[in-house]
């Protein structure tokens, strides 16, 4: 959650901003700290290069997890969780990453630890996710599922 914090504060909005707002903070945002438009300051360049670049990481992190992507990728986020099993999970600093066997990743916030200890060592990780970890955190797409060929 201090990820989301700080990116919220970064780009100057609270939890309730749309995509649409999101998307517009952004563009004016590009619009002012473009690396390109800085020619003969190179240390200024420097600076506004590292400003971008937070900025386009605020950005698409926000988006990720606004309810509007969540509402649109759900049916997708359904599939997944229902009917691939669990690949692999890793723990960061309250930072739940579960890889499933279809290709698709997803990370949830703000997960305690003992409720990951319970996960690694349930009898079935993937009844303990359903009724403990998919609903009950917030969470964002990570990596998509494989196409099929």
């Amino acid at each position: 959650m201090k990820k989301v914090i700080e990116y919220r504060k970064l780009l100057g909005v609270d939890k309730a901003v749309t995509l649409a707002e999101l998307k517009s903070l952004y563009r004016n945002f590009m619009k002012e700290f473009h690396p390109d438009k800085i020619q003969d300051n190179e240390e200024l360049k420097l600076e506004v290069e590292e400003k971008s670049k937070k900025i386009i990481e605020a950005y698409h992190f926000l988006v990720s997890i606004a309810p509007e992507t969540i509402e649109a990728t759900l049916p997708e986020y359904n599939n997944t969780i229902t009917n691939s099993n669990i690949a692999d999970i890793t723990f960061t600093g309250k930072r739940l990453r579960i890889d499933f066997q279809d290709g698709s990743a997803y990370e949830y916030f703000s997960v305690p630890e003992n409720t990951y200890v319970k996960l690694v060592n349930a009898d079935s990780q993937g009844r303990f996710a359903r009724r403990h970890i998919y609903t009950s955190f917030m969470y964002r797409n990570v990596a998509k599922a494989a196409m099929a060929v």
